[in-house]
């Protein structure tokens, strides 16, 4: 009988969270390459079947911690955009917040953003169960670019896409559609976009720039109002802080 006021289901969920907690301070002294239960165990005071009975395999463990670094930092993403939003903020002011909460959430985690956007974890498959988390970074990205797109905020560009979309079917379905002329492309440079938004952090959180330039935070701003020029995105600019 259980007496002690916590059910099994409450005991797993506490552990789930404990276990975690120790995994991501792990991740940060032996990387995601020496993550293993064993270690987790250890560092929780706790017997490796205990560990298993919670995530059996190191790549449950893995999944687990992925899932929440994509969603911690969405959900930041998501915040941010809110935020401005609600203060009135065009599509560009928009991009900047979202763009500096994740840059913000990235330095505050170099563990979990290593793990997400570093160098691949040797014989870890990422299971389909990542990929909706995934997802909530270049949704938010597809968002304010649809928005701007609908309010009249963009400039055409001068280069388009030669021949037909550089899309996959999925890509063109999660943006809610093919814009029309002059911005068919909109999709694929949304996706440079992206890809430069995670490269630039990518420089920054592993001091890439650190040696290159003054102000980090400034130059972050400004490459992300060079990068928004691709799509014809205005950003504004504005105090920022490190």
């Amino acid at each position: 009988m259980d007496v002690s006021g916590t059910s099994a289901a409450d005991e797993h969920a506490r552990l789930t969270v404990d276990l975690k907690a120790t995994a991501r301070q792990l991740l940060g002294k032996l990387g995601a390459q020496g993550l293993t239960l064993d270690a987790v165990a250890a560092g929780s005071g706790l017997a490796v079947a205990e560990v298993e009975a919670v995530f059996p395999h190191r790549d449950d463990l893995l999944t687990a911690l992925v899932i929440d670094a994509y969603n911690t930092s969405g959900a930041a993403m998501e915040q941010a955009d809110q935020a401005a939003g609600d203060a009135g903020g065009s599509a560009g002011a928009r991009l900047l917040a979202v763009t500096r909460a994740l840059r913000q959430w990235s330095f505050a985690n170099p563990a979990e953003f290593t793990l997400i956007y570093g160098s691949p974890v040797p014989d870890y498959h990422a299971p389909q169960d990542t990929v909706p988390p995934a997802s909530r970074t270049p949704a938010v990205l597809a968002g304010i670019v649809r928005a701007a797109l609908e309010g009249g905020e963009l400039t055409p560009p001068r280069r388009t896409v030669p021949g037909p979309p550089l899309l996959l079917p999925a890509a063109v379905e999660a943006f809610g559609g093919l814009p029309e002329a002059p911005f068919s492309d909109i999709i694929e440079r949304g996706i440079v976009l992206w890809s430069n938004l995670i490269g630039l952090l990518v420089f920054q959180v592993f001091s890439r720039t650190h040696d290159s330039v003054r102000d980090e935070s400034a130059f972050f701003d400004f490459a992300i109002a060079v990068a928004a020029e691709g799509i014809g995105l205005v950003v504004p600019s504005g105090a920022h802080t490190d």
